[in-house]
Order: C-alpha cells, then structure tokens, then sequence
C-alpha cells in the first residue's frame, strides 16, 4: 500500500465526519479537491494538502 491517499480513518479525522455524503460535502466547504470512488467514498490526494500546507504566521 502507498502514502498517495489519504486513509479513511486519516479523512475521517480531517472533517470530523464519518458519513462519506457529509466528508465530501466538508471537503467541498473547504476547497479540498477530492474524487470520489466507486464505494462512494471520497479521495484525497496527500500531495495536495502537503503543497497547500502553510503554517499560522506568528503572533
């Protein structure tokens, strides 16, 4: 198996959804590109949200 994905429990934990209808809809409210596969569920890239990682500026 290979880091390209997300897991689910890893999806689970970013939109604090287990329903997949309400992950992709969190997902969507967010900006976070996703394919949803042939269970239904959605997909997300690794490498999307490691280019898109931006620390909080300091205070």
């Amino acid at each position: 198996m290979t880091n390209t994905f997300l897991t689910r429990e890893e999806i689970i934990e970013l939109t604090s959804r287990k329903q997949p209808k309400k992950q992709a809809e969190t997902l969507r409210k967010n900006g976070i590109p996703f394919f949803t596969n042939a269970a239904g569920y959605p997909v997300v890239s690794r490498s999307v949200l490691e280019r898109n990682h931006r620390p909080y500026p300091p205070r």
